[in-house]
């Protein structure tokens, strides 16, 4: 048996992936990591001329070693075979003197598609005859409709999202309001994304709640905090630098740096596990929106979540605790599990901690951070639409304007910058930053924005317009627990 993988607090815990990916989350609080990370070094000559999927079958048989080749093969080919609107996937395009990596052509025309595509098609390898699962999800808007995709109508396997009341996008609230499948339960909450996130934390660590359920319910996430939804994301990095080379831009070895918008950290985070398995990557650049907890980290070395919190432009991002930093943390700590403990114990506490100077130095070697206001967003999204006819939505946008004022440190690296939605997704923000009138409602918007672009609105959000509105509850924050078990009941008695 493959006992691969650790937690991020506690490293005499040993566990294979599947067991990490069923649980999600480590019984100590922290989250599962390959310690031998920089170990898995992937041959990049031997990648020449593979397509998306080939490219996911080397890299996820080495970070998921208890999976058989063909429990990988059949999860890749049900994950992308149909539901992207590109053969490439994740399709590289050169726009200025820069590539945006498109990770937005999957069922619901958000990054999040590429892992929540891939993850329910593991879980089916993880899970026996007599198990069911309910897996928790908290969103900032892209995750929850992605997660519902993947899981929906799926044997032994329910779904619970729960979203900030008033805390998304028009088009993302319909988008999960709209979701059918007899096994999806959405509500929205009365509060922000990271309350979401910590209750659901918190539910996932509830021993007497999983007792109540019985030894055959268990209880698992969708979020970045699952191994099975980050690893996924290692291959578009690789995937984006090959794209690179077979466009005769970059030659085979060269170095790149990646501009990534960030909140939770989990995007970023699979660049940089791509770069310990052997991607030439030069620097990440992290791109905040008015959340600036990471920026003012990388500042100060102080992680400090009482701040005020800001709904910005860029609602994906709304988050001021990045649960996936606690992974890199791991890694730049040299593995030391009690450091990291410490940490999270004191942000959980007081709300903030403080790294050493050494472990910062070793952040800054490979990370550099910056921020974005919500008028540099619209500023941005107008000046490469009027310069480059290329439509950016606010959360590419914040990192547009990030590899901007990073590229002023005179790096001339080939920089590939990440988009991670559909510009439609967001459509108030955008069309408010190019269009001379915009009409009141959201649906109008879109229809003038296409026409005024010439720019088609992906099938999945042009659509949901039409659809009924099949959920609408909405919970005080502290009710999560109670609403969970309810729909475990409705899920895996009431209906089957």
């Amino acid at each position: 048996m493959n006992t691969n993988y650790t937690s991020t607090r506690n490293k005499q815990i040993q566990i294979t992936a599947k067991d990490a990916i069923k649980k999600g989350f480590a019984d100590d609080g922290g989250l599962f990591v390959y310690p031998e990370l920089s170990e898995l070094k992937i041959d990049l000559k031997s990648l020449r001329n593979l397509n998306y999927q080939q490219l996911a079958q080397i890299i996820l048989t080495k970070l998921l070693p208890d999976f058989s080749e063909a429990e990988i093969a059949e999860s890749i080919n049900h994950a992308y075979d149909n539901s992207f609107d590109s053969s490439k996937i994740t399709p590289l395009i050169s726009v200025n003197n820069f590539h945006v990596l498109e990770l937005f052509h999957g069922p619901t025309s958000a990054f999040k598609d590429v892992g929540l595509q891939m993850l329910p098609q593991l879980m089916k390898h993880v899970l026996t005859p007599e198990d069911k699962v309910m897996i928790l999800t908290a969103t900032s808007g892209d995750t929850g409709k992605a997660a519902l995709e993947g899981f929906k109508n799926l044997k032994k396997m329910g779904i619970t999202v729960f979203y900030p009341h008033n805390g998304v996008s028009k088009v993302q609230q319909l988008q999960m309001q709209t979701t059918t499948g007899h096994n999806t339960e959405i509500t929205a909450i009365k509060g922000n994304f990271d309350d979401a996130q910590t209750n659901v934390k918190k539910i996932l660590n509830d021993k007497h709640l999983q007792q109540e359920l019985g030894s055959h319910i268990s209880l698992s996430s969708a979020n970045s905090i699952n191994i099975g939804r980050l690893i996924p994301q290692v291959v578009y990095y690789f995937s984006a630098y090959m794209q690179l080379i077979d466009q005769n831009k970059l030659q085979l070895g060269e170095k790149v740096n990646f501009t990534v918008p960030t909140g939770n950290f989990g995007d970023v985070l699979a660049g940089y596990y791509a770069k310990q398995m052997g991607l030439p990557v030069n620097k990440f650049i992290v791109a905040s929106n008015e959340n600036n907890v990471l920026t003012n980290f990388f500042n100060s070395g102080i992680y400090n979540r009482n701040i005020p919190f800001l709904q910005t432009f860029a609602p994906s991002m709304d988050i001021q605790i990045s649960s996936n930093f606690e992974r890199l943390l791991y890694y730049k700590s040299n593995k030391d599990t009690a450091y990291v403990k410490k940490l999270m114990v004191d942000l959980e506490k007081n709300g903030h901690y403080k790294v050493s100077p050494d472990v910062l130095s070793r952040i800054h070697n490979d990370f550099y951070c910056g921020y974005c206001t919500n008028q540099q967003i619209a500023d941005s999204i107008a000046t490469v639409y009027q310069k480059d006819h290329y439509l950016m939505d606010p959360h590419t946008a914040v990192g547009y304007k990030v590899m901007r004022d990073y590229q002023k440190s005179g790096d001339k690296t080939p920089m590939i910058l990440l988009s991670t939605a559909s510009p439609y997704k967001f459509v108030r923000v955008v069309a408010d930053s190019i269009l001379p009138v915009v009409p009141d409602d959201d649906f109008s918007a879109m229809q003038k924005l296409a026409a005024f672009t010439k720019i088609p609105i992906p099938t999945n959000l042009a659509k949901v317009w039409e659809l009924p509105i099949l959920h609408t509850d909405v919970i005080a924050k502290d009710q999560m627990e109670n609403y969970v078990k309810t729909k475990v009941e409705d899920v895996f008695y009431d209906r089957n």
